[in-house]
């Protein structure tokens, strides 16, 4: 199991693991991937059968006839030569355009079996992978079966169709050329594979190496900003440079083994030209060939020499293309962490009363993060999650959201155990305003709508109204066709916070998490949300995380956190008219209502 660039033990990924996936990605394109293999087949027979009329031309032009009677024979064979070139340059054509055809459609199939797949992992795998290296897989996964599909159509089988044919053809004057020529064959090929086999880990290593430059260079553009802040330009230019300098030597590494295979295979080719010319002339000696077959053998000679040329690129390629369709494979093969239990049924929601019942949750052995977490929430009640960073607030609403699943106890939602119903039942009953939110680089009338797909213009326009969106929305030159850029950079973060308030309005669900949903408005800004807010949260029942406590004084309880163990609950009255209360103390030292 491989865990490089990740805290992720990947299943073991074999060959036969690899063409599986690649044969079920390409289902609707399978009868044209033959079809090709079958023309490209027959152009080779072609091909094979060109020659022959060659030999017969020049054994024509040696025969010391009459040349006025020998002239139409010559002419005769050489259009015999045109009509089966054309032949095979038919075939290869039209093999050529179904080969383009259905991989066209393969490759489309193929990206989204591998996003279908990579969409439906948790959320800590994405938190332990970055984000560039597995766009690269993708990417890989796709080009990798192009790429073999492409070997065996117009390597593979001309090699195999000529092997046979020459051999079948060679035979028929002298079984032991055949013979030579076969062994020759063989030879290139062991020697071809076995040392192909042997640099399959270089393949992988240059594979790997790339994409953790890839993925070094997305983290660094992602965070940019953070570069120019603390002045790591030069820092960070180095680190790039060290990467891309180990990338260099691996590449270099691999491409010195490449040649070492191309030095043997030429040497090869030499040899074995000397070889049967030298055994054909002591054939010719004898009177057993002809000075036709001179031609013949060497023509087979230098096309099965040049096709089997070609071997080493498909050895090369195949296990390249293994490499790089591991690394997806690997994604699709491993098991989902979150997923719909046997069984799981709907989400039916009457109360939207939420149960925590002696819940805890660890990351590993010797990281608890929440600990005998038992707590009720009835439904349409408004409470506040109040503690220092660190306290396991975050993590107790990603636990009702499954993002993470507890290490024991239960939470239930109208009785219901979440972890028997549908994740798309449950999310769909929930509706979360972040800390930060992430838009789509689309335009903010599809980013809103994104709360509620189906919904229609006016009731998104309404929403963002609600949210105050128009506010900022109305001076754009496209308004609500404005495109927000990557992860919606080109609003700032309280503008990001309004969309994703609208985003909520619009979802509508019975169950509303606010995580620092005002952290990033100015005091304006955030009582014209205060108030949107307050109409969300009629009939819902909702959850609060907020540093800013003016901004939870009026919930309906408090419930403070502190080292993943729930330490006090009550009102805001009740909590700070305790002395020994943490809530006091977090409410005496704010300052402008942060802590």
């Amino acid at each position: 199991m491989r865990t490089k660039n990740s805290n992720i033990n990947y299943p073991e990924v074999h060959l036969s693991d690899v063409l599986a996936y690649l044969w079920d990605g390409i289902s609707g394109y399978r009868l044209y991937m033959l079809l090709n293999f079958l023309l490209i087949a027959i152009a080779g027979v072609f091909e094979v059968i060109s020659p022959l009329y060659f030999k017969k031309f020049f054994d024509i032009l040696t025969s010391g006839g009459d040349k006025s009677l020998l002239t139409p024979l010559l002419i005769q064979a050489l259009l015999t030569v045109l009509i089966i070139n054309i032949c095979a340059w038919f075939f290869w054509r039209i093999g050529s355009f179904v080969g383009t055809y259905y991989q066209a459609g393969a490759l489309m199939k193929l990206r989204q079996q591998a996003y279908n797949t990579l969409l439906k992992h948790s959320y800590s795998f994405f938190t332990n992978n970055f984000t560039g290296a597995i766009v690269q897989r993708v990417g890989r996964y796709a080009r990798a079966f192009e790429r073999l599909a492409d070997r065996v159509a117009f390597n593979m089988i001309p090699i195999m169709v000529r092997l046979i044919g020459v051999t079948i053809v060679v035979s028929t004057f002298e079984p032991r050329l055949a013979l030579l020529i076969v062994f020759w064959a063989f030879l290139y090929m062991g020697i071809n594979y076995f040392y192909s086999r042997w640099r399959l880990r270089f393949n992988i290593e240059a594979a790997e190496a790339d994409s953790h430059t890839t993925a070094v260079l997305a983290d660094t553009i992602t965070n940019q900003n953070n570069i120019e802040i603390f002045g790591q330009y030069e820092n960070e230019t180095k680190h790039f440079g060290l990467v891309t300098n180990e990338q260099a030597r691996i590449t270099l590494r691999n491409w010195n083994v490449g040649n070492g295979l191309d030095a043997i295979q030429a040497l090869l080719i030499i040899l074995i030209e000397f070889g049967v010319l030298y055994f054909t002339i002591h054939y010719w000696e004898q009177g057993l060939v002809t000075i036709g077959t001179f031609v013949l053998v060497q023509l087979y000679i230098l096309g099965l020499g040049g096709r089997l040329w070609d071997f080493s690129r498909i050895v090369r390629d195949f296990y390249e293309s293994y490499a790089d369709a591991t690394e997806m494979v690997e994604i699709m093969k491993l098991p989902y962490e979150i997923k719909n239990t046997p069984g799981a049924k709907a989400l039916t929601i009457t109360k939207s009363e939420i149960e925590f019942k002696n819940v805890e949750f660890a990351f590993n052995q010797t990281r608890g993060v929440l600990e005998n977490i038992n707590v009720l929430i009835r439904g349409g009640e408004k409470v506040a999650l109040v503690g220092p960073s660190g306290a396991g607030k975050t993590t107790f609403v990603r636990l009702l959201l499954r993002y993470y699943d507890s290490t024991s106890g239960a939470i239930l939602i109208d009785g219901q155990n979440i972890n028997h119903v549908t994740l798309e039942s449950l999310r769909h009953n929930i509706s979360l305003v972040p800390q930060d939110p992430l838009l789509f680089h689309r335009t903010l009338m599809e980013n809103i709508r994104y709360g509620r797909e189906g919904a229609s213009d006016e009731e998104v326009i309404q929403a963002a109204h609600l949210a105050h969106c128009d506010e900022f929305i109305d001076a754009l030159p496209l308004k609500y066709e404005t495109k927000v850029g990557e992860r919606g950079i080109k609003l700032s973060g309280g503008e990001r916070q309004r969309v994703a308030i609208a985003r909520a309005i619009l979802k509508n669900a019975p169950v509303l998490i606010l995580d620092e949903a005002t952290s990033s408005l100015d005091s304006h800004s955030e009582s014209l949300i205060q108030d949107a807010l307050n109409t969300l949260m009629q009939g819902k029942t909702t959850i609060v995380i907020a540093h800013r406590l003016s901004t939870i004084s009026k919930m309906d309880r408090i419930i403070v956190m502190e080292g993943g163990k729930i330490t006090e609950e009550g009102t805001h009255a009740e909590l700070t008219s305790r002395d020994a209360s943490l809530y006091k103390k977090l409410w005496t030292l704010q300052a402008g209502g942060v802590i």
